[in-house]
């Protein structure tokens, strides 16, 4: 006898997201039950209990755009109605992973369970290659809260012991080696002079062929936090030593004139820990405003000083405010150019809250310094991961999670002959279609201004990015149909476009 049996195989739904002006997962009520399988990469947004998925990296608004801007108001609605909770994932994923062809069952609209797919992107493998590119510089400059490095006052602040120390010891000291900066500045240090010792004698340990050196203090350990610089003796200089600004909080701000010994050029670097968001945001803001105006005030008089002699200025640290918010506004209002935005546009981040993205940790220069600049990323070896890695929770000694942000990195090629032509081509770029498969890029370039452009899908996947080296630059578009937005870098500004590619 023949046994036939039939097995019944059920149909996969192709889900269509769209754009992120409409889709909802109110979308998915309709298919409650069924198997689905999404158009466009889901990336993961949260992975802190279980994974929540988006089809676009959700971000805090006030990093995306002023209040009651489009950007803003975009963002929100992305928050509120686009995520879902993804069951059924049982190894280690962090933030930023993207998922291509997800096939899902749907329980409802805000839960799925994950059936099939192909993870790519942003794992600890692509990390550990190396930092992000910043071109061809000179100088590498580091800013990065350390999340309370305490040697002497444990249990204050930061590790409770001396074992758990010795893991965030570990951690910390792993990932300055692997950044290899010539200049780091450092907050949420111990007070005193242990704790930075420490740091200083694992870098040159780690690092054979380094010199770094710190700043010694009269103070001894003390139970606050502090900022501070430390810095290989053999490439940079100080001119003098660093101005301590304690507008609002101690110690947390410190500015110093480096000089590169190979050239002679020099900058001003201010490391900065502004107020912390104690009350809410918008109750220390006004703290936070009047540290950033105090930072700008003793810029104007120690840039004139006689030993100091120069105006490049670079400020960074952790301002504990996003981009569009008023201390940020003191600073650009002044001239300062926010390096998250002109380097990356609105995709920029180097801490997570409640699953959104965002930076709170700045790197903005002045004028005569940005042609100076050859790249700024932050390394996300931090704000992706999961908090279940931190020393005090777990025995992972890598350098991933070492601290609750992500070091920002700022490439430098000082050259005071630069001239800064302060007329923003930006004004009068166009982006129009060339030949075939080609667009044009017109007036975003202009000599000693760097400029470049970047292609994005409309789900957020970097297709291309090349630096602009003509007034009529041609690029090839992606050979996939599609919706696509180019970003035109150029003076600090950011100009997008969405092109059809049929």
């Amino acid at each position: 006898m023949v046994c036939w049996s039939l097995c019944l195989v059920a149909q996969v739904q192709t889900i269509s997201v769209g754009s992120p002006e409409t889709w909802s997962v109110k979308t998915l009520s309709a298919y409650v039950g069924q198997t689905v399988e999404f158009d466009v990469p889901m990336v993961v947004c949260s992975n802190r209990n279980r994974l929540v998925v988006s089809p676009w990296r959700m971000f805090e608004p006030k990093s995306q755009g002023a209040e009651g801007s489009a950007a803003f108001s975009l963002a929100n609605r992305i928050n509120g109605s686009c995520s879902f909770t993804l069951e059924g994932i049982y190894d280690y994923h962090r933030c930023g992973e993207k998922i291509v062809h997800l096939q899902a069952v749907v329980n409802s609209t805000n839960n799925l369970t994950f059936v099939s797919g192909e993870w790519q992107g942003n794992t600890r493998e692509d990390l550990e290659k190396g930092i992000p590119d910043l071109g061809d510089y000179r100088l590498l400059v580091c800013g990065f809260n350390l999340e309370n490095y305490f040697v002497v006052n444990m249990g204050s602040m930061g590790a409770e012991d001396i074992e758990e120390h010795q893991g965030q010891r570990a951690k910390i000291s792993k990932a300055l080696a692997k950044i290899n900066a010539d200049i780091y500045g450092l907050v949420e240090l111990e007070q005193g002079n242990e704790a930075v010792q420490e740091i200083v004698n694992d870098l040159n340990a780690n690092l054979p062929g380094r010199n770094y050196v710190f700043f010694h203090e009269s103070a001894s350990a003390a139970a606050y936090q502090k900022s501070d610089f430390v810095y290989d003796a053999n490439k940079v200089e100080p001119i003098g030593t660093p101005t301590v600004i304690n507008t609002e909080v101690q110690n947390r701000k410190r500015v110093v004139c480096f000089r590169e010994k190979a050239t002679g050029e020099r900058f001003i670097y201010s490391i900065n820990h502004f107020k912390a968001m104690t009350g809410g945001a918008a109750a220390s803001d006004a703290r936070r405003t009047n540290e950033a105006r105090a930072v700008l005030n003793f810029y104007n008089s120690y840039s004139s000083n006689t030993s100091v002699r120069d105006k490049d200025l670079l400020v960074m640290g952790d301002l504990n405010t996003y981009a569009f918010t008023d201390p940020i506004k003191v600073f650009t209002d002044y001239g300062l150019i926010d390096l998250h935005r002109a380097f990356h546009a609105d995709s920029s981040y180097s801490y997570m809250y409640g699953g959104l993205a965002s930076y709170i940790d700045h790197a903005l220069c002045n004028s005569t310094l940005y042609n100076q600049i050859t790249g700024m990323a932050a390394y996300h070896i931090n704000s992706d991961e999961s908090d279940y890695y931190t020393y005090d929770k777990s025995s992972d000694r890598t350098m991933f999670r070492c601290s609750d942000h992500d070091p920002v990195l700022v490439g430098l090629k000082l050259d005071s002959t630069l001239v800064y032509d302060p007329t923003p081509q930006i004004n009068s770029a166009e982006i129009i279609r060339g030949e075939a498969n080609t667009i044009v890029i017109r007036n975003a370039h202009s000599e000693g201004q760097k400029s470049y452009f970047a292609i994005y899908s409309i789900d957020g996947i970097l297709m291309g990015r090349e630096e602009i080296m003509s007034m009529y630059h041609e690029a090839a578009l992606p050979d996939t149909p599609g919706v696509y937005v180019v970003y035109i870098y150029a003076d600090g500004q950011v100009y997008q476009r969405k092109v059809i590619v049929r």
